[in-house]
C-alpha cells in the first residue's frame, strides 16, 4: 500500500531524524529542522495534497497544505517514528549532536533578518491558535448586521436577546488579550496558563473598578474617545485603562514573563519550581505590567492607531491604494500580523478600524486572480489546477482566507502577480475616490473617509455588511476581483511552456481516453469522432512537415540538455544550435502566443499541429535583452516570416544555451512524429516527418 500522505512529507522533509519542532497554522505546516539542505523540496511541490513548499530563513521550512492542514498535522504526529516530537523544541543537557552545533551556527549566521524572522514569528503564533473563533466572530457579527439592515431583528440593544447575540461574538474580542497571552507564552516556553492568569488580573472587575473609585482620578480623550484614570497603590501612580481587546499589552507581557520565568527557573531548586515560579511570577510580572508594561502598550497601541487615522484622514488616497499594494508582498512572509494587530487596536481604542476595508481590496484581487486561473484551468482541461483553484477560491470567497491561493497558485506562477497588482492598484483608488466622497460616520457621530467597520472581519463575502458604507466597500472589491479576473483569462498566467506544457497533457489524457473507450468496445466511428475534435475542417491543407526556424546543426532533445524538453513532456521535436541570428516560422499558421521576452512562440496550423519554437534554454531570465521580436500573438503567419532577431552573442556571455528547441506538441495526436537529427540544415529545410 502506498505511504500516507504525512509519512511522504515527513520522508521529503529529511526524516524524523531531522524535525526539531512542528506546529501548524491555517493553512501550512510549520516546521523547524535540523538541516533544510536534507529537505527534498522538488518532491514537496509535486506531491499530491501539498499546495506548496516555502522555505525560510536558517532551518525554518513551511509546507502548505489547505484547509486540511489540522488533519494532516495530527496525522504526522501519530507517526510511530514521530514519538517524542512536540508541538514545541525539546531541550536536553545532553551533550550537544553534530546537526545541533551546525544549527546553531547557522542560526548565529543569521544575523538581522533571523531576528526579524523571529519576531514575526512570534506574533503570528500568538495569533494563529484563535483565528478560527475570530472568523466565527465576524461572521455572526455579519450576519447580524445583515439581518439588522433587513428589518428582521430590531437594532435593540436594551433587549435581552440582543444582548445575548451580543455576548457571543463580544466575548471573542473582550477576552482576546487573554488568548493573546496564552498563545505567545507557549511561543516563549512559558506555561502559558501563567501568562493568561497575569493578564486576567487586568480584566477583572475589582481591578476595572479602581477606574470609578473616588480617589482615582480620570481625564477623558476626545480623539479617541476614551478615558484615562490614575489611582494611588501604596503610595505609587498607577495608569489605569481598559484592557479588553488589547493586544499589545499581553505581547509585550509575555516577552517580559519569558525573562522572570526562565531566570527563575535557573536560580529556584527543581522540587520547588512548581509552587514558587508561579508564586513570583506572579507577583513580580503581574505588578510590572499594571505599573508599567500595561501603560506603555496602550500608550504604543494608541499612537498607532492615531498616527494611521491621521494618514487615513489627510492621505487618504496614498493610504488606500499602498495597502493593498503591500499586502501581497507581506502575507507570503507573514509581515502581515502587526498590521492584524492594529487594526483590534483601533477597534478597540477608536472604536472603528479603517484598514480592513483597503485590505479587503486586496483579497479580493488575490481571489479575482484564483477564478481566473480557475476559467483558465476549466476550459483547458487541466484537473490539477481546476481542483486546487476551486478549493483556493472557496477558502477565499467563504472564509477570506487567501493563503491557498497564494501558495497553491500564484507564487508558482509569477506572472499572476503583474496581473493582479493591477487589480489591488485599481480597487485601492476607486475605494479611496469613493471612500473621499462617501464618507463614513462612525457611532460617535464622527466622520471618516474611508470605508471603516466596528469588528475585526476576514474580507470574504459572507463579512460584507459589516462594513460601514456597505456599497463603497462592495464596488471596490468588485473592481479588485474583475480586473485581476479579467487580466488573467485575457493574458494567461502561465509561460507558453507551461501552457504547452498543460495541453500537450490534457491531450495525452484525451488519447488515453478514447483509447480506453476502444478498448472496451465502442464502434470505431464513435472513438473516431472524439479522437478528431481538435482536428481541423477536411478542406485545411495537411501539414506533414515542420521546418527548421534557424540554420544549424540538428541535435536530438536528449542532447539538449533541458530535463523537460527530453522527457517529451513538450512533444517530440529536435534541438537546432544556431548557425545564424534570424528565427523564422517553421509552419504556416497562427501565432498562439508570443512570449514578452521574445523566447518562445507558440504556432497552430490550420490542420491544428501546435508547434513550440523555443529559442535557447533558460533565456526568460534575460527579459529580453538582445532579442528583436517581428511578430505579435493572433497574427498569421507562414512559414519563413521571420519572428525574432536574436544576438545569441549576448546569449553566450549572459551564460545560457543558444540551442533552439523546437516541438509538436500534441504528438500524441498523430500516428508518428520522427525528427531528423545528425544534419546540418538551412532555415526552412524539413526537420520534423508527421504522420496522420
Amino acid at each position: 500500500m502506498a505511504d500516507s500522505l504525512a509519512s511522504q512529507i515527513i520522508t521529503a522533509i529529511g526524516g524524523p531524524e531531522n524535525v526539531r519542532s512542528l506546529t501548524h497554522c491555517a493553512t501550512r505546516l510549520r516546521f523547524e529542522l535540523v538541516d533544510a539542505s536534507k529537505v527534498d523540496q522538488n518532491s514537496l511541490e509535486h506531491m499530491q495534497g501539498v499546495l506548496g513548499a516555502v522555505p525560510q530563513s536558517g532551518d525554518r521550512f513551511q509546507v502548505v497544505i489547505g484547509g486540511g492542514v489540522a488533519t494532516v498535522y495530527e496525522n504526522i504526529m501519530h507517526l510511530p517514528e514521530m514519538a517524542g516530537v512536540g508541538g514545541a523544541s525539546a531541550s536536553g543537557d545532553g551533550q550537544k549532536s553534530n546537526a545541533d552545533v551546525k544549527a546553531e551556527a547557522r542560526s548565529k549566521a543569521r544575523g538581522k533578518v533571523a531576528w526579524l524572522d523571529s519576531l514575526f514569528e512570534y506574533l503570528s503564533d500568538s495569533f494563529r491558535p484563535i483565528l478560527g473563533v475570530l472568523l466565527g466572530a465576524s461572521i455572526i457579527i455579519a450576519l447580524v448586521n445583515l439581518l439588522i439592515s433587513l428589518n428582521v431583528i430590531p437594532n435593540d440593544e436594551a433587549s435581552a436577546g440582543w444582548v445575548f447575540v451580543k455576548a457571543i461574538w463580544k466575548g471573542v474580542f473582550y477576552f482576546l488579550p487573554i488568548m493573546v497571552a496564552y498563545n505567545a507564552s507557549k511561543k516563549l516556553k512559558v506555561d502559558p496558563w501563567l501568562g493568561g492568569a497575569i493578564m486576567a488580573m487586568l480584566m477583572t472587575p475589582q481591578f476595572t473598578g479602581l477606574m470609578d473609585a473616588k480617589t482615582t482620578t480620570c481625564v477623558e480623550n476626545a480623539a479617541l474617545g476614551t478615558k484615562s484614570c490614575m489611582a494611588n497603590i501604596f503610595g505609587l501612580p498607577m495608569a489605569l485603562s481598559d484592557y479588553s481587546g488589547n493586544v499589545f499589552v499581553p505581547l509585550l507581557m509575555a516577552a517580559v514573563l519569558a525573562l522572570v520565568y526562565h531566570g527563575l527557573k535557573r536560580i529556584i531548586p527543581e522540587s520547588v519550581q512548581l509552587v514558587f515560579v508561579p508564586f513570583f511570577c506572579m507577583i513580580i510580572v503581574g505588578a510590572l505590567t499594571a505599573f508599567i508594561i500595561g501603560p506603555i502598550g496602550v500608550w504604543v497601541g494608541n499612537g498607532l492607531g492615531v498616527g494611521l487615522a491621521w494618514m487615513n484622514t489627510h492621505a487618504p488616497f496614498i493610504f488606500a491604494i499602498i495597502i493593498p499594494m503591500l499586502y501581497p508582498f507581506l502575507v507570503p512572509l507573514g509581515l502581515h500580523w502587526p498590521l492584524n494587530a492594529l487594526m483590534l487596536m483601533n477597534i478597540q481604542t477608536l472604536g472603528y478600524d479603517f484598514i480592513q476595508g483597503p485590505m479587503g481590496v486586496w483579497n479580493f484581487a488575490c481571489f479575482g486572480a484564483t477564478a481566473g486561473v480557475l476559467f483558465l484551468a476549466v476550459r483547458d482541461k487541466d484537473k490539477d489546477m481546476r481542483q486546487t483553484a476551486l478549493g483556493a477560491l472557496a477558502a477565499g470567497l467563504l472564509g477570506g482566507v487567501s493563503e491557498p491561493s497564494l501558495y497553491g497558485i500564484h507564487l508558482r506562477y509569477k506572472l499572476i502577480y503583474k496581473r493582479m497588482l493591477v487589480g489591488c492598484g485599481l480597487g485601492g483608488v476607486v475605494i479611496a475616490i469613493l471612500g473621499w466622497l462617501f464618507p463614513s460616520v462612525t457611532a460617535a457621530g464622527q466622520t471618516v473617509h474611508g470605508v471603516t467597520t466596528t469588528a475585526f472581519a476576514f474580507t470574504s463575502l459572507l463579512t460584507i455588511p459589516v462594513f460601514n458604507q456597505m456599497w463603497v466597500y462592495a464596488v471596490s472589491i468588485a473592481v479588485s476581483f474583475l480586473t485581476s479576473f479579467l487580466l488573467i483569462i485575457t493574458f494567461d498566467y502561465r509561460t507558453p511552456e507551461q501552457k504547452a506544457e498543460v495541453l500537450a497533457r490534457a491531450a495525452a489524457n484525451q488519447k488515453t481516453a478514447v483509447s480506453s473507450v476502444e478498448a472496451k468496445g465502442v464502434a470505431p466511428a464513435a472513438a473516431t469522432v472524439t479522437a478528431t475534435k481538435t482536428e481541423a475542417p477536411a478542406a485545411a491543407a495537411t501539414t506533414t512537415v515542420v521546418n527548421a526556424p534557424v540554420a544549424g546543426h540538428v541535435i536530438s532533445l536528449d542532447e539538449t540538455g533541458d530535463p523537460v524538453f527530453a522527457s517529451r513532456a513538450l512533444g517530440e521535436g529536435v534541438g537546432i544550435q544556431p548557425a545564424d541570428s534570424t528565427v523564422v516560422a517553421p509552419v504556416s499558421g497562427v501565432l498562439q502566443t508570443v512570449a514578452e521576452t521574445g523566447h518562445a512562440f507558440g504556432i497552430k496550423t490550420d490542420d491544428g499541429v501546435e508547434v513550440l519554437v523555443h529559442v535557447g534554454i533558460d533565456t526568460v531570465k534575460m527579459n529580453g535583452e538582445g532579442f528583436d521580436v517581428k511578430v505579435k500573438a493572433n497574427e498569421h503567419v507562414n512559414a519563413g516570416d521571420n519572428l525574432v532577431v536574436v544576438d545569441f552573442d549576448k546569449v553566450k556571455e549572459a551564460g545560457y544555451s543558444t540551442t533552439t528547441l523546437m516541438t509538436v506538441l500534441n504528438t500524441v495526436a498523430f500516428a508518428s512524429v520522427t525528427p531528423k537529427t545528425g544534419v546540418d540544415v538551412k532555415a526552412g529545410e524539413s526537420v520534423i516527418d508527421i504522420q496522420r
